[in-house]
């Protein structure tokens, strides 16, 4: 998969579009960022005189719905593959830097 945890990715589609944030977790085909995609759960007491709360937490999206923002050229973009020194390497297609 093109997009790595840690990265810095932005939402083109979907209610949170326009987004940036940082990927948290990515599985599969889906990807979780930071601040994106929140949804509340309501959690009940554990202990006797606790108060039960809502918690707001991120959700998962599917990884065409963001795109790679290179971290040398600051746009988003598409992600390309090079091999250097036996090794593949990602490389952003609008300045061809290594990422």
């Amino acid at each position: 998969m093109k997009i790595k945890k840690n990265d810095i990715v932005l939402v083109i589609s979907g209610r949170d579009k326009g987004k940036k944030g940082k990927v948290i977790q990515v599985s599969d085909k889906r990807v979780v960022v930071e601040n994106v995609n929140l949804r509340k759960k309501s959690v009940k007491a554990r202990k006797s005189g606790e108060k039960g709360q809502i918690v707001e937490f991120p959700c998962s999206i599917n990884v065409s719905n963001v795109m790679l923002v290179c971290p040398k050229c600051s746009v988003s973009t598409r992600v390309g593959y090079k091999l250097i020194e036996k090794k593949k390497k990602r490389f952003c297609k609008k300045c061809q830097k290594e990422i």
